[in-house]
Order: structure tokens, then C-alpha cells, then sequence
């Protein structure tokens, strides 16, 4: 009989949909832009606001793409699926850098269809057309922090 693998306790209640978007997201700016994935990011049912580390501000052409690519992943009705794992057996091009340090041994590692794989103990919809659509509220700027913001909600 197979135990249960014990993870970290998870501090937060999230609406799966958006929480999935922005693993979507998280991969989608990575591959458009070469930057990290987010480390702020506060994600809820009505509207979420996450930012990246960016060297200059994205173009509207660029926003739209963003919004594009998104719905586009999100049609494609990827599945999202789940596998547990030691930290001496972490899948190539996962970073536990936004773990915390009590984290446990053993780590959920979510993957959405072949596009994106990260570690979360996070809910998340079953597959990307439960997401329903993405868009774009609004973006900002700063310049002196270099981060940009985007505003969306799902649904």
C-alpha cells in the first residue's frame, strides 16, 4: 500500500483557474522575454496582479501577444497533471528558489501538458479549458524597479 507523501501545508485559499493561469503566464513571459518567473504575484477570483523583472517596458504589440498566446494555450485544453518527487530527483529546468525553507523533502511537481512544469502545492484546474478566457486588464511600469505589472482575469 503506497503512502500519502506528506507536503508543506498550503497557507493560502486560491481560485484554481487563475492560480493555473498564471503557471501559463509564468511560462509564457519566461519564453517571450528570458526573464525569471514572477515572485510576486497575488492571485484571486476577480481580478490578479502578478509582476516580472523585465530590461524594458513591453511593447502594446507585445501585451497582445501575451493575451494571444494565452488563450491560444488555454483552447489547447492541455492537461494539467501532477507527480511527486525528492528533492534529489527534481525534473530538469524546475527552480526551487521560491520555495521555502521548511519546505518538505518530498515536492509536487505540476506540469501543464508539455508547456510549463514547476513545483507548487497550489489548486489547480484539471486542464487548460476550465480556465476559460484570459484577459488583460490593464499593465504598468516602473521604471526605477524595472518590473512590470499585468492585471487579468479569467473566466
Amino acid at each position: 500500500m503506497e503512502q500519502e507523501p506528506i507536503l508543506n501545508e498550503h497557507n493560502k485559499e486560491e481560485f484554481p483557474p487563475a492560480h493555473t493561469a498564471e503557471h501559463l503566464l509564468n511560462q509564457t513571459m519566461v519564453r517571450m522575454f528570458g526573464c525569471e518567473r514572477s515572485k510576486n504575484a497575488h492571485i484571486e477570483r476577480k481580478k490578479s496582479k502578478i509582476n516580472y523583472d523585465l530590461e524594458e517596458v513591453p511593447s502594446d504589440e507585445q501585451i497582445e501577444q501575451i493575451e494571444r498566446k494565452m488563450n491560444e494555450l488555454i483552447a489547447k485544453d492541455l492537461p494539467v497533471t501532477y507527480e511527486f518527487v525528492t528533492r534529489d530527483n527534481i525534473p530538469q529546468g524546475v527552480k526551487l528558489d521560491k520555495l521555502p525553507e521548511n519546505a518538505s523533502e518530498t515536492l509536487r511537481i505540476v506540469r501543464i501538458g508539455d508547456y510549463d512544469v514547476c513545483a507548487c502545492i497550489g489548486t489547480h484546474v484539471a486542464s487548460t479549458k476550465e480556465i476559460g478566457t484570459f484577459h488583460i486588464n490593464s499593465t504598468s511600469w516602473n521604471e526605477d524597479k524595472k518590473s512590470f505589472r499585468i492585471v487579468f482575469k479569467v473566466g
